[in-house]
């Protein structure tokens, strides 16, 4: 029932209506891991009222313990059932912001950072739309329910079964999505041995990042109803593919999509172009955030240097032939291991200060990078090689100093570099990596 107009009262008509006896409030830590509390539909109406009160220094990168408290705010727009939970004594959730006591902001609330950061586009008389293509992969579980490093078939891009194991998990995926307000476009199989892919139709800014929440939340959910598991590690596989998270944006000014047609390189969606090639290195540790990201980058159609071109998938950023509201620019670095709300937020930020500065757009580079010889490179940058570099990169960036609250970014910074650390001490780092993140992600 999304719904950006629904009242308090129209809510508590929904509980009673449909039988909701638990609602969840939902929100994420700084590095995307979803976190919830669940409230007896009987104390809604306060939770509300006055928000959902809850220990920050508890979550990873909020608060310390001498200072701990925070609050959950619940965006009423977001009201949803969970289809997979019993339908009696039912269960409903939202997306939270997150402020604290006093009802100041709190800087880790990413989904404030990016509603903010899409309302500065706004100011400059642009409306954008954002798309997720989202890539996972379907494992097979042990006796115990856990995951295994199975995957499901080995099929690969587009088969059909038998090839494809994972079609009525896909399609169960799509039907329960669309069940809950959201959007699917298309699904199928990705190249890798049970590799999957879903995209949605173009939302808000806002909404796609909460979608992609719900998207992850829902698969993996369906997937363990059938005994299998959903990772959404970049690289589970070493000698599969990896699975990005490709984001795609289009510009609209006075109703006109601004991708459509040639992009003048001094126009207002070239320079918002510019300004994604320009920071995109500094962006690496927000959309590529962990150790294995950097695996994926440069191979399998997943990209190695900062450059653009039309239709060319061995780019970073590429316009598809599309035509009308299809028009955009699509991101293909990001993985879905990302805070979405944070990467589409400094995506969007970098765009926005290409448009501000009136960066120019390079010109495009017309070749598989994929298959470049010694030397061929010379003039592109590439992406970091690493998380570790990535970092250095972010912290040494006036651009991200300038729009990232400084306690975020500090925080966020520490643990990434944490993991790194902890990654270069393990006695066998590949086995490493995989048990700490293979069944979180």
């Amino acid at each position: 029932m999304p719904n950006d107009q629904l009242t308090r009262q129209d809510v508590l008509d929904f509980v009673e209506d449909n039988n909701v006896k638990f609602v969840r409030f939902a929100f994420t830590d700084i590095f995307g891991a979803q976190k919830n509390i669940a409230v007896l539909a009987g104390d809604l109406p306060r939770a509300i009222e006055e928000g959902v009160c809850f220990d920050g220094s508890a979550v990873p990168g909020f608060l310390h313990v001498e200072e701990s408290d925070l609050v959950l705010r619940p965006d009423l727009s977001t009201l949803t059932i969970l289809p997979w939970r019993p339908a009696e004594g039912g269960v409903m959730q939202f997306f939270c912001d997150i402020e604290r006591p006093d009802g100041a902001p709190f800087g880790g609330n990413c989904r404030g950072f990016l509603r903010r950061t899409a309302q500065r586009l706004r100011r400059l008389g642009l409306v954008c739309n954002v798309g997720a293509e989202c890539e996972f992969y379907l494992f097979e579980t042990d006796e115990r329910g856990r995951p295994t490093r199975t995957p499901i078939d080995h099929g690969g891009y587009f088969d059909v079964y038998p090839l494809d194991a994972g079609e009525n998990i896909r399609r169960d995926i799509c039907l329960t999505l669309e069940q809950m307000g959201l959007a699917p476009q298309h699904s199928h199989h990705e190249s890798g041995c049970g590799q999957n892919e879903i995209d949605f139709h173009y939302a808000s800014p806002l909404k796609t990042a909460d979608h992609i929440m719900m998207f992850k939340q829902t698969a993996r959910a369906i997937a363990g109803r059938s005994g299998l598991y959903a990772s959404f590690m970049p690289k589970p596989l070493a000698d599969q593919a990896g699975s990005g998270l490709h984001i795609n944006i289009s510009l609209y000014r006075d109703g006109h999509n601004l991708f459509e047609g040639d992009i003048a390189p001094d126009s207002a969606a070239g320079s918002f172009m510019a300004g994604v090639l320009a920071h995109s290195r500094e962006l690496a540790a927000f959309t590529s955030p962990l150790p294995n990201s950097y695996l994926r980058l440069g191979c399998n159609e997943a990209p190695r240097f900062v450059s653009w071109s039309r239709q060319n998938r061995s780019q970073l950023v590429r316009i598809p032939a599309a035509r009308g509201d299809s028009c955009r620019m699509e991101l293909r670095s990001p993985d879905p291991a990302c805070n979405p709300y944070l990467a589409i937020g400094l995506i969007l930020a970098a765009g926005l200060d290409g448009v501000e500065q009136r960066l120019t757009l390079p010109a495009p580079v017309d070749r598989n990078l994929f298959a470049l010889q010694e030397g061929e490179a010379a003039g592109l940058a590439p992406l970091p090689a690493g998380l570790e570099e990535a970092v250095a990169v972010a912290q040494a960036s006036p651009f991200l100093h300038k729009v990232l609250p400084e306690e975020l970014a500090g925080r966020y910074y520490e643990e990434q570099l944490r993991r790194c650390a902890e990654l270069r001490a393990a006695a066998d780092p590949a086995e490493y990596e995989r048990a700490r993140w293979f069944g979180v992600l």
